[in-house]
């Protein structure tokens, strides 16, 4: 006669969040062990609210009420752009809300730019001034500078443009741009700063943000001028 040993294994039903808390059901080691900080947890479109306030508390952002609502909002929206969302696109992401919570006197609205081989790029911005909705064209010598162009169409801000400059927050062809410009008039000279999948938009949203912090409207600081 046969004797057939049997080994019964019992497997706790653990709840999601004791999951996350039990960092032995997703972690084979202790990273710590092997001289590295804490598991990432990479965020993605169907994180939900807990999880998202739960991330940005534990990167020492702390953003609480309507503002905690309209950075979910701005999430979901870059979530259903992006396949993973990492803490760079969640530090961009607030500080464009911390940015708006200023009360920054030009904010960005949406924008169309058109650009085609042997044609001369043309660009619609549309913005709010002191709370007023504007709409301004422009024609350029490539898209980006067309909507600058058409951004001072409507501020004619006297400012020059002294860098501007892109760089992927992110690795990946879906990564989100974030660009600085720097602008100077009568000798002071400032930085502005603008995330976005699309780079042109983000340029739109830091040249805004420079002219901001140009007018005082912002908590941007001002650069000294000459660096």
């Amino acid at each position: 006669m046969r004797v057939i040993s049997l080994l019964l294994v019992i497997v706790p039903i653990v709840h999601q969040h004791g999951v996350l808390e039990e960092r032995s059901t997703y972690e084979i080691m202790d990273p710590s062990a092997v001289g590295q900080g804490e598991t990432q947890i990479v965020l993605g479109k169907h994180s939900g609210r807990h999880a998202f306030a739960d991330t940005l508390e534990k990167m020492g952002i702390t953003i609480q009420g309507d503002a905690l609502n309209a950075a979910f909002a701005r999430f979901k929206e870059l979530a259903d752009k992006k396949h993973e969302i990492f803490d760079e696109d969640l530090q961009a992401l607030a500080s464009n809300v911390s940015s708006e919570e200023a009360a920054d006197r030009y904010q960005f609205v949406a924008l169309e730019a058109v650009s085609h081989t042997g044609k001369k790029p043309h660009a619609r911005v549309t913005m709010s001034i002191d709370g007023a909705e504007r709409e301004s064209y422009s024609d350029g010598d490539g898209p980006v500078d067309a909507v600058f162009r058409a951004i001072e169409n409507e501020v004619n801000s006297g400012t020059r443009l002294l860098l501007f400059s892109i760089n992927a927050i992110t690795t990946g062809t879906d990564s989100q741009a974030e660009v600085m410009v720097r602008l100077e008039r009568d000798n002071r000279i400032v930085n502005g700063n603008g995330a976005d999948t699309d780079i042109i938009v983000a340029s739109a949203k830091a040249y805004l943000h420079a002219l901001n912090a140009m007018s005082g409207a912002t908590r941007a600081h001002p650069q000294i001028s000459g660096i």
